[in-house]
Formats: C-alpha cells, structure tokens, sequence
C-alpha cells in the first residue's frame, strides 16, 4: 500500500517522517500550506503526479474536551463552516461531509489507540466558548477541528482515492489560551502515531 500524508506545516511532515523512518517503512508526505483550499490543491497535484493507495491529512488539531495528546482518527471529516447564515441559524450548503471508509478508520485507530469521531475542518479557527458549543450543537460527534482535512479528502474523492485523517491534540478548541497549548508533545504524539501504523506492512 502507497500511503501519502498531507500536513499543512514542515513540522507536522517531519513527525510523520520520524515516525515512518522508526520502523523502516516509506511514506511520502506533501506539505500543503495552511486552510482547505491549499491542501486540496496540493494533495489533487499529488494524485494526478503518481499513484497512492491512501491519502491521509495529518497534523496536529483542536480537541472537543479530550486530553491533550490525545490521537484523533476520523470516522468522517466535515466542512463545519461551509454553509449560509440566516436568521434561524447556520444552514450547510452542497456536500459539507465525507465518509471515511470503515476499514481505514479501524486500520489506524487499533494500533494508535486512538479517538474515532468527526473530524471538523474550519477556514476560521474557533475562539470563543459561543463558536464551540453551536460546533457541538451541530456536530454532536466531533472529536478534533483542524483546518486541511475537507480538502484533502475532497480531492482524493475527486481522484477515486481512499482517504482518512489522523490527528494528535495540542490545545482544547474554544477559548484562545496559549499558555495551555502543547505544540511538542502533540508533534511527538504524532511521530508515535504513525510509527504505530507503519510497524506493520501496510
């Protein structure tokens, strides 16, 4: 199986590569920039340059009221702000949710012991406890927001390609408090993640 990991920053495809290169495995990763737009792009520039068997949007993320640290598999990834606001409230507009396939989420969270839920990607990182709960009022399942997995998934889809997302927590999605944050151990968490997966052939 060719696996490539999409990340949005240099450091998170340097923790997915410690992870690989732990175990001896290859995985190529691409690092698309930050937001939707860039990782749909790089990722659908990707697939049309070579063949993978899986594409994975990897990184660090938001959780919903979950350690830090924590791994995040998706059991489906969601375009949480992709809609119209009116005066009853948010309305999604056009595909806003894909799919996981079943057999990827299990393949990746067993060995990481990870978290499986919705994972939401937002072009606007949530701030505010109000931004949080209507989230959750929405996506009652969410586990993780993070910016780059609609994208990707979006143009693996458009490619035929399987996709999955898989995510390790570095800050609690509400409030902004950086003092809280723990950018490294989640990078670290990451690095632990995929040398869990790839410890056997893929």
């Amino acid at each position: 199986m060719r696996l490539l990991a999409v990340t949005a920053v240099a450091a998170e495809a340097d923790a997915v590569r410690a992870g690989v290169d732990s175990t001896g495995s290859t995985v190529d990763t691409v690092v698309a920039g930050i937001g939707p737009a860039a990782a749909a792009a790089a990722t659908s520039a990707a697939l049309a340059a070579d063949r993978y068997d899986v594409v994975v949007s990897a990184g660090i993320a938001g959780g919903f009221d979950i350690p830090l640290g924590t791994v995040v598999v998706a059991s489906r990834i969601v375009a949480a702000d992709l809609g119209v606001e009116t005066a009853d409230g948010f309305e999604p507009i056009g595909v806003t949710a894909l799919d996981v396939p079943a057999e990827l989420v299990a393949r990746f969270a067993a060995p990481t012991r990870a978290i499986t839920g919705a994972v939401l990607s937002v072009s606007t990182v949530t701030g505010t406890a109000v931004t949080t709960a209507a989230l959750l009022a929405r996506h009652p399942d969410a586990v993780a927001e993070a910016m780059e997995g609609f994208g990707v998934a979006t143009a693996a889809a458009w490619h035929g390609v399987p996709f999955a997302e898989i995510r390790t927590i570095s800050n609690t999605v509400g409030p902004r408090n950086r003092a809280s944050w723990r950018i490294p151990e989640a990078l670290h968490a990451l690095t632990e993640a995929f040398a869990a997966i790839t410890k056997e052939p893929l």
